[in-house]
């Protein structure tokens, strides 16, 4: 039986800060209820949390902080229903 050969184990990448700040954004909004509620609140509760993302994430410049706001903004809205007449 010939020996396998030991490949080298890479460590992981690290997410940047961007992608952490991303994903517990997605995360607050499904725990939080934000996709059925009024744009109204939505909009105040994007506002209070994205003031926390930036507390919480200094290292983030105000560009990548308006690109989590619009992020978060596409990903708490309800899908479209698909037009089955459109596809033929």
């Amino acid at each position: 039986m010939a020996k396998q050969q030991k490949r080298p184990t890479k460590a992981p990448a690290m997410p940047s800060p961007f992608e952490e700040a991303r994903d517990e954004l997605f995360q607050h909004i499904m725990r939080c209820g934000v996709v059925g509620s009024d744009p109204e609140h939505q909009q105040e509760w994007f506002s209070e949390t994205m003031a926390y993302f930036k507390d919480r994430y200094p290292e983030l410049s105000a560009e990548q902080v308006d690109e989590l706001r619009k992020l978060g903004e596409r990903f708490s809205q309800p899908p479209k229903k698909r037009d089955d007449t459109a596809a033929a």
